[in-house]
């Protein structure tokens, strides 16, 4: 039998350093042949997330990126304001790979039977570094996508399918039966629109542009709240009123909207109380921030009675905390409804080097509806 060669190939890096500046480049990387248990995929499709973005670019100011080195292996440079360098201590000085999840080729593959079952194969990863030419994974991160499905189709697998999905199980499990989602026209957005019509769940989407109004209107959206009209707390209350919901899901993190959620949730609540309580009402109101896209402060005023909760949710801990037995359902139904409720639409193809010209970093750094990117590191 013979053993296979290493394989070489280029990753993309994010670096910060003492001085306050971030450094994104491509380095070589040489993978070992897989061990019995894993198997190396040639990547073919990664997409840019904002969880991408924010280990990508950190802290940095990017109007202040420089342009340098060759085509094929270009730098670019930022500075970070000292304010913000106390959040990157922890990264100071590590060349950190990016990419939480992608799709590819199993081109290698160790003896043990699940890792040849899987050679030859375009399978879907999750597991960071996705941004490589080559990945070693263990071959149980891998799933197969159905027969017939690229890699561009399968590369927003896992973070923005399960994440919608998860958003839905926090739902029930917390005893919600309905809920409310900000920057509601992005990919995920539209995701949780699909899943919540066809689970037969009441969805409030709120958005920041009437453009991204009509976009979700016509996906069946029956409840948006444009955020930039004089009327959203009042259109925003009497949509709670029409679905109860009483958990939301934040995109945005900094700002008011967080607080205003609450605030309109109480108002809704009120508006069928049968008594006055100076607490407020007992029924307890819950906004969860994932993202995020305002990086300003977090601001609220507590019109909102005592029965509340703000706090942060992220996809890993969450599956965590189901199990892996319902880690697998959630994945089993995104791999069945991979080209409907979970499809993935992207604004360009770039490659790696593509991907840090000042072109593309100028429209996916906006981290705004329409300018999602895809990676493809084999280009």
């Amino acid at each position: 039998m013979t053993t296979p060669a290493p394989r070489t190939g280029l990753q993309l890096r994010s670096l910060v350093t003492a001085d306050g500046t971030l450094e994104l480049s491509l380095a070589s990387e040489t993978l070992a042949p897989p061990a019995e248990d894993e198997v190396i995929v040639r990547m073919q499709a990664s997409p840019i997330n904002p969880s991408d973005i924010g280990l990508l670019f950190g802290a940095a100011d990017m109007a202040t990126a420089t342009y340098s080195g060759t085509a094929t292996l270009p730098v670019v440079k930022a500075s970070i304001p000292a304010r913000l360098m106390p959040g990157m201590g922890a990264r100071i000085g590590q060349s950190m790979p990016v990419g939480n999840e992608g799709a590819g080729v199993v081109v290698d593959a160790g003896s043990s039977a699940a890792a040849q079952g899987l050679l030859g194969k375009t399978v879907a990863v999750l597991g960071g570094a996705m941004y490589s030419q080559f990945r070693s994974l263990k071959a149980a991160q891998c799933l197969p996508l159905p027969e017939g499905t690229t890699a561009a189709e399968g590369a927003s697998c896992f973070v923005n399918p399960l994440t919608s999905l998860g958003m839905v199980e926090t739902m029930r499990r917390e005893g919600h039966t309905a809920l409310v989602h900000t920057a509601a026209a992005s990919n995920l957005g539209q995701m949780l629109n699909k899943i919540c019509l066809k689970d037969g769940i009441k969805l409030v989407n709120i958005v920041r542009k009437p453009e991204q109004e009509v976009l979700l209107r016509a996906l069946g959206a029956s409840w948006v709240c444009d955020a930039s009209k004089p009327t959203f707390m009042a259109d925003l209350t009497a949509a709670l009123v029409e679905t109860g919901a009483t958990i939301a899901f934040d995109a945005t993190g900094g700002g008011k909207l967080a607080g205003q959620i609450l605030t309109c949730m109480e108002a809704a609540i009120n508006k069928t109380a049968k008594e006055y309580s100076r607490y407020g009402s007992m029924t307890h109101k819950q906004v969860y921030i994932y993202g995020g896209l305002d990086t300003s402060p977090t601001e609220f005023n507590r019109s909102f009675g005592m029965a509340w909760g703000m706090g942060g949710w992220l996809l890993f801990p969450f599956l965590q905390k189901v199990g892996p037995a319902t880690a697998q359902a959630l994945k089993e139904r995104v791999a069945a409804e991979l080209k409907t409720t979970f499809a993935s639409s992207y604004s360009a193809e770039v490659s790696l080097a593509e991907a840090l010209q000042a072109d593309a970093i100028n429209v996916y750094g906006q981290r705004a509806t329409g300018t999602k990117y895809l990676i493809n590191p084999s280009k």
